[in-house]
Formats: structure tokens, C-alpha cells, sequence
């Protein structure tokens, strides 16, 4: 017998205890690629509680802070009182869909566009919130210019309470499902920008925003 009538012999034998013909390449290559686009996850153990209650408890433990507003008209003016008693500047940048909010207003002078090295300040949304670990969820857009989350030393996040889900799986769901499909670029922040490299001795700010602030828009 040769080596290729004892594969093929050996293949048969291991095909029979298993019970199971394989598919041809193109049909089970078909499979394969519709698992891999709806994941199933494994199994999780159900989040107690408000899902709101528990992304802003989670956030504000790795030092965010954290406001809230009934509506989105009361946003410039919460962003203000945060700004004047953090006594940072009363001028941002922001991403697009809110350059129609009264900034002006409230006294702030906001830019819609992507932060320059010399913004201190930057304002976005974002896609979702994961309650499990207090993490925002934003995707790259034209419109929803990354630097504006990662290049200002202060992040204002505007999160609304109904975009709040419960773990990661879900959050990575969520694009597929609305747009299908999943931007080139997805960022997650949990917290201001940490690091432990100078004595282990951990300062915020190091690779990005020292402070996030979260006004969450509970209707």
C-alpha cells in the first residue's frame, strides 16, 4: 500500500467515526462566511440593573465624569458649566450633526470640523455605549472625524440613553445590523488616556485626552 492509498484510507476511516461528509469546498465556504458575518457569541451571564445606571458607574470608576439633560437643547448650556468650572476654554470643536445645537448661547464658540493640534477641546457623540464596561463606541465617518475624540485634552462625549447596550458583542453587532457593514475605523474609550511607563506610576493624558466627560441625554 502507498502513502497515498493510506491517507486516503486512514481519511475514510476518520470521515465514518465522525459521521460526517464534507461539503464541497464552495458550499461550505458559503458557510463559513455567514457564520463569520453573524457571529452567535458564547455564553454570557445577563447584566443586572439599569444599563444606564451601570455605564455611568463604570465610567466614572476609571475617572470620567459624567452629567445628564432631559433633552438635547440643554446640551451647550451643560457643556458650559462643565467647561467654567474645569476653567478650561469656552471654545471646542465638534462633530458635524451637532453644529446645529445654540452653542452660542450658552457661550461657547464651537467649530464643526476635525481638531488641529491646537484644540483643547473636543465634542462628540457617539455610536453606542457598553454598559459592562463603561466603554463609548465611535466609527470613522466623514463626518465623525476620529482626532476630534483622540487630539484635544478634554473629551466631551454626548451619549444618548436609548443608544445604551449591554456588552461588547452587541455594540459590535449594531453596525452590521443598522448599515450593514462595519467602518474602517472603529475606536473605543473608556476612559481619560492612561499610562504606567515613568516609575509605574499612572498619569492621565500621556497618549491622548486627560479628561472625558460624558453628558448623557436621558429623554
Amino acid at each position: 500500500m502507498n502513502d497515498s492509498s493510506d491517507r486516503a484510507s486512514i481519511l475514510r476511516r476518520v470521515r465514518a467515526a465522525s459521521r460526517h461528509d464534507p461539503a464541497p469546498a464552495g458550499e461550505r465556504g458559503k458557510e463559513m462566511f455567514e457564520e463569520l458575518a453573524a457571529p452567535t457569541g458564547g455564553p454570557r451571564s445577563k447584566l443586572a440593573g439599569d444599563l444606564l445606571d451601570r455605564f455611568c458607574r463604570r465610567s466614572q470608576a476609571m475617572s470620567s465624569t459624567a452629567d445628564r439633560v432631559s433633552n438635547l437643547a440643554e446640551v451647550p448650556a451643560a457643556n458650559a458649566r462643565y467647561l467654567s468650572a474645569a476653567e478650561l476654554p469656552r471654545s471646542a470643536v465638534c462633530w458635524q450633526e451637532y453644529a446645529s445645537l445654540d452653542w452660542a448661547g450658552a457661550g461657547l464658540a464651537v467649530a464643526p470640523r476635525a481638531a488641529r493640534d491646537d484644540d483643547l477641546v473636543g465634542i462628540t457623540g457617539d455610536f453606542c455605549a457598553i454598559a459592562e464596561t463603561g466603554t463609548l463606541m465611535l466609527l470613522s465617518g466623514l463626518t465623525t472625524a476620529a482626532t476630534t475624540s483622540s487630539r484635544p485634552e478634554m473629551h466631551i462625549a454626548i451619549v444618548l440613553a436609548a443608544r445604551v447596550v449591554a456588552g461588547m458583542e452587541e455594540g459590535i453587532a449594531l453596525p452590521r445590523r443598522e448599515h450593514g457593514d462595519v467602518p474602517r475605523a472603529v475606536n473605543f474609550v473608556s476612559r481619560p488616556s492612561p499610562t504606567g511607563d515613568i516609575e509605574l506610576t499612572i498619569v492621565l493624558g500621556a497618549h491622548g485626552p486627560y479628561r472625558v466627560h460624558l453628558v448623557v441625554v436621558t429623554p
